[in-house]
């Protein structure tokens, strides 16, 4: 039966839900970061970096819908569930339809996938289709496993996402674009340590051992508190290294946003913290987009 409030839905509204818009920011935050790094050294190149971009998007997006039809399948949904509909477990669409669209998305990623290799060779084959088998395994065996989330996490949305966009337009890896794919790494993995401590007892309930589970709530808010200081006071540490320019210190412009957003992790529980989860998204996109920014002043002056 269908929640009362998504009967009249369109078919493209519901296909908006179940893609979630607001996880795709995370996506683009390290593709953002990968290519300022690229200008600042004369590597830039539009068609690559709009590439890698939108194959991110489509890597999010089949992720989002195989975590929603495989955790349907699973039985690890129920009505009871704090986070944002789930549109086969709401009857929105047929797994039949959620796998086929989710089969279709990581499809038009292979596609660009085959340009990028033509780009920038094979490698690129390997970071792709690694990542394809960690969207789809990471609903059940990976998302179970206390940790193992959050290393895959920071490895395909931090590592991968900031030194492979480098190196599709630089054919060749720096220190700035490794040291840099640790911040961003750590501000994504955020995203799923408020996911985890939103449902800590959901999954206690369905026998996921989340990092949240394993340790607590307390713990939980430590963690977040450590991966978002790190992610900014390293910052100061590749300027004084020379190994990022001092103007990208403009990303601590966004310190007052993480902080409030911080202060909803540390003070609340269940439901109201999907508002400390887009925010955590926003938080991880605003940092690339300075860092961008100040990349650029630099590089002008």
């Amino acid at each position: 039966m269908q929640p009362e409030n998504t009967i009249d839905l369109t078919k493209f509204q519901i296909w908006t839900l179940a893609i979630r818009p607001k996880t795709l920011p995370a996506a683009g935050a390290g593709v953002i970061a990968g290519s300022a790094l690229a200008f600042y050294d004369g590597y830039f190149h539009l068609l690559p970096a709009l590439a890698t971009l939108i194959g991110a998007l489509l890597l999010q997006i089949g992720s989002n819908l195989a975590n929603d039809v495989f955790d349907y399948l699973r039985g690890a949904e129920s009505k009871e569930r704090l986070g944002p509909l789930r549109v086969t477990q709401a009857g929105l669409l047929t797994p039949k339809e959620v796998q086929a669209g989710m089969w279709l998305t990581f499809f038009l990623s292979a596609l660009i996938g085959i340009y990028l290799i033509t780009v920038a060779g094979w490698a690129i084959l390997l970071i792709g289709l690694t990542a394809i088998l960690a969207a789809i395994a990471y609903t059940g065996p990976i998302s179970d496993k206390g940790g193992l989330a959050d290393i895959f996490v920071f490895l395909y949305f931090g590592v991968a996402a900031v030194v492979g966009t480098y190196y599709v337009q630089a054919l060749r890896t720096s220190p700035a674009a490794w040291w840099m794919s640790v911040p961003i790494g750590l501000l994504i993995v955020n995203i799923l340590v408020v996911n985890n401590l939103r449902d800590i007892d959901m999954d206690k309930l369905a026998g996921k051992i989340t990092t949240a589970v394993r340790f607590g709530v307390i713990v939980t808010r430590k963690e977040y508190l450590v991966l978002l200081v790190i992610s900014y006071l390293i910052l100061p540490v590749l300027m004084w290294a020379n190994i990022i320019p001092v103007w990208t210190l403009v990303v601590w412009l966004s310190i007052p946003f993480a902080w409030k957003v911080a202060l909803v992790v540390f003070s609340e529980l269940g439901r109201p913290l999907n508002q400390a989860l887009a925010g955590t998204g926003k938080i991880a996109l605003l940092y690339s987009v300075l860092f961008l920014v100040g990349i650029s002043i630099a590089k002008l002056f």
